[in-house]
């Protein structure tokens, strides 16, 4: 048994710095658009809403990306719960901002209702979570709290899985239109069922154990 619990806390530690490596990349890569820099997309540059509200997607969404795998970090809320509850605040700012300003971008898509429709419920699906998570831990269910926060940052990850399909529809040779009005959808609705899985699977006593830790400071 010792030896099947060390090889899941492997695994578990494999899949949490694979995350977080590859969620820093994309948010550092997306910042560039607080700057001007670098390539945007022609899909992007052709919204109707892109001036402000690209450069305001792009910083909430890619520091909710950046902080969101911390929250996640075994021992953060035990050993430094401040700094735990500081990197909350700043990781709902950026899902708050991020998807409000998702919501507008939605309207101004080149790509059509499809799409926009796609990622407007996307929209609606991180506040919601993220603004549950939230009342959950002011009223003290911390468990709750804890899977509303798992559901929220799988998709705040479909700024990465978004990432991962479009190069793989050109692999496939598939009609970009064609290729965005389903990425619009798929990038993350299977992140949530993955996230419904993962709790479906996961005992309630191992959420509890980890609301339960012992807090210093």
């Amino acid at each position: 048994m010792k030896t099947v619990h060390v090889s899941r806390s492997r695994l578990g530690l494999f899949v949490w710095a694979s995350t977080a490596t590859i969620s820093t990349v994309v948010a550092l890569f997306s910042y560039r658009y607080l700057a001007g820099q670098g390539p945007v997309p022609q899909n992007i540059a052709a919204n109707r809403q892109f001036d402000p509200w690209i450069a305001v997607h792009a910083a909430g969404a890619a520091t909710a990306l950046l902080l969101g795998p911390w929250q996640f970090w075994p021992g953060l809320r035990a050993r430094w719960p401040f700094l735990h509850r500081c990197i909350g605040r700043l990781y709902v700012s950026g899902c708050a901002s991020g998807g409000l300003a998702a919501l507008v971008l939605a309207t101004g898509l080149s790509s059509g209702p499809v799409a926009g429709a796609g990622f407007a419920a996307l929209g609606l699906a991180w506040l919601m979570t993220t603004g549950l998570a939230v009342r959950e831990v002011l009223v003290g269910r911390i468990v709750s709290h804890r899977r509303w926060m798992i559901r929220s940052f799988a998709l705040t990850l479909s700024a990465v899985t978004l990432r991962i399909y479009l190069p793989l529809s050109d692999v496939f040779n598939i009609e970009f239109l064609i290729a965005y009005r389903t990425i619009a959808w798929a990038c993350w609705l299977p992140n949530l069922l993955l996230a419904e899985l993962y709790l479906w699977r996961r005992p309630t006593s191992v959420l509890v154990a980890h609301s339960m830790t012992p807090s210093k400071g």
